[in-house]
């Protein structure tokens, strides 16, 4: 049995947190409390489980999935949670509309004052499914918006000036560089470029692929993924959630297909994307052509769950608040495409290994000896990896009041693969989570880094930020890039994952998974439940912080 202890320091800690606002005159009081060890053999057994090739990656709605959520639910049962989900179980049924575009379906025209040109699909351009319609068309002319990006925090507006009511608006890809990295992740995402688009009035949406975009990812590996059917949750009326019915159509285009669009304009788009590259300001301007965008679309209903249970609480006010941990289930399935022999993505450390550890903490903290103040809930989500889904959908539709959710500990892709010296807290400078994680993690000899690649991102790119965009301070956790033996190059392993393992049939269960790691993760994270449970105060946004403001206030 691999067995992982909590050191001493640890089971002071716990003790002092559970003493339930007891008076302590000397530290020496608080005698050590013997708790539920952390078992690093359950998390292997539940992450050979959750990752073995039976369950065909996991993609939700599928079989896979339903056996893995059935998993996670008797796991829930066995060490006594409460069912958090709809009429009194653990599940929380999520009701998708998947859409695909009908084949041969596409057509994108470009007329100028010298004719009209159509595009080659998908080699110039590219288009998803309708998830409102399956018959789509627009005509209209259109207007050059520079990045599409509005923002009066940061005193931007790229459609100031223009007039987009019953355009097709024109929109490069990313942002502009001059916005923070986390804050213009989110103003530069595709959700709030088409919302912008849509409140003006614009009835089409047509993004051009970059320069700058092809080094992060190239037009011809965007087209590997053109056939793959997207999912949206839909409302209790039937509705998909965050769509835009105004925009009647959209389109991606490549650079090549995109000169077209500027034939005739007051500037080439040459000379917009040096601007990009140089990142000097850019503005829009009318544009000379109109164009004309068609498809069809097909819809399936799909349904997966969530799975949410909880502990309660054992203060008579607090145990009404929850400090909730999340991971996601779900990963991408079997393939489609490409030559491997092997095309089931299993999905070891994403997030195979969040769930592993996220049911060993949740083990842990039901056995407590004093319960904590706060009830804790666990929501393992669906459907993140088709676009943050599953998680959506619960925080849009809460089992418990939205207001009563204090914070979000989000477990995704936790790279357990060396003994990590300290953890990253991705969003700890937005809220009073980043003092109460590094105080948490010390307790176990762990130290808290800062975000070591802040131009990723990763804030808005987990479950977390669904909570975030509920007003719940939220932060998501992973291990860091120290190590505690001094011979083991962390970061490059980190690295290595991301390049040769990441959404690749070989994050598997071959890799070299420390499951001592494992355990102090789990450590680490019921120190951090302990500590927002049992504190007076819920945690709070940073003052003036820019996701506060633009959700909680």
């Amino acid at each position: 049995m691999i067995n992982h202890r909590i050191g001493m320091t640890g089971l002071l800690s716990i003790a002092m947190l559970c003493a339930c606002g007891q008076p302590q005159t000397k530290i020496e009081q608080a005698a050590p409390i013997e708790i539920e060890q952390v078992n690093a053999n359950n998390i292997k057994a539940h992450l050979e489980f959750l990752a073995d090739d039976t369950l065909l990656g996991r993609d939700t709605g599928s079989t896979g999935y339903q056996i893995a959520a059935n998993y996670v639910k008797s796991s829930f049962k066995q060490i006594g949670l409460t069912p958090m989900g709809e009429h009194g179980t653990f599940e929380q049924q999520v009701t998708f509309r998947q859409t695909s575009l009908k084949s041969n379906s596409a057509v994108m025209e470009v007329e100028t004052a010298e004719g009209v040109t159509s595009l080659s699909f998908p080699d110039q351009f590219l288009m998803s499914g309708s998830s409102l319609s399956t018959d789509s068309f627009v005509k209209a002319q259109t207007v050059f918006v520079g990045y599409g990006v509005v923002s009066p925090d940061f005193e931007h507006d790229d459609y100031e000036g223009l007039d987009v009511e019953g355009k097709i608006v024109v929109a490069l890809s990313g942002r502009p560089d001059k916005l923070p990295s986390e804050e213009g992740a989110h103003l530069g995402s595709r959700s709030e470029k088409s919302k912008n688009a849509a409140k003006r009035g614009a009835v089409g949406f047509i993004t051009v692929h970059t320069p700058k975009r092809d080094k992060v990812i190239t037009y011809e590996k965007i087209t590997k993924y053109v056939d793959t059917p997207s999912l949206s949750w839909v409302n209790k009326d039937g509705i998909p959630f965050g769509t835009n019915p105004e925009l009647k159509n959209g389109a991606y285009v490549n650079v090549q297909a995109a000169e077209s669009l500027f034939k005739g304009a007051e500037r080439s788009l040459a000379d917009i994307l040096a601007d990009d590259n140089n990142n000097t300001a850019i503005k829009g301007f009318n544009l000379k052509t109109t164009v004309s965008l068609a498809k069809q679309s097909e819809h399936a209903k799909v349904t997966s769950p969530n799975i949410i249970a909880a502990i309660e609480g054992s203060d008579p006010t607090l145990k009404d608040e929850y400090v909730v941990f999340s991971a996601h289930l779900d990963h991408l399935g079997v393939s489609h495409h490409g030559d491997e022999a092997d095309k089931i993505n299993n999905g070891a450390l994403d997030n195979a290994s969040g769930v592993a550890i996220l049911m060993e903490t949740a083990r842990l903290l039901s056995a407590m000896p004093e319960t904590p103040k706060r009830s804790i809930m666990f929501v393992v989500v669906t459907g993140e990896e088709k676009g943050l889904l599953g998680s959506s959908y619960f925080a849009n539709n809460p089992t418990v009041p939205a207001i009563q959710m204090v914070a979000n500990v989000n477990l995704d892709m936790p790279l357990v693969l060396y003994p990590f010296a300290d953890v990253i807290a991705f969003g700890a400078t937005h809220s009073s989570l980043g003092g109460i994680v590094e105080k948490a993690a010390q307790k176990v000899d762990i130290s808290l880094s800062p975000d070591p690649m802040p131009e990723q991102a990763l804030f808005t790119r987990s479950d977390h930020y669904s909570f975030v965009k509920a007003g719940i301070p939220s932060v998501f956790l992973v291990t860091g890039f120290k190590s505690k033996d001094p011979s083991i190059n962390s970061g490059a392993i980190f690295g290595d994952f991301i390049k040769n393992h990441y959404h690749q049939h070989s994050d598997e269960l071959t890799l070299s998974i420390d499951y001592d790691a494992a355990a102090t993760f789990v450590e680490v994270n019921m120190m951090i439940g302990l500590e927002i449970s049992n504190q007076q105060q819920r945690p709070t946004w940073n003052k003036g912080d820019f996701f506060g403001k633009t959700f909680a206030e």
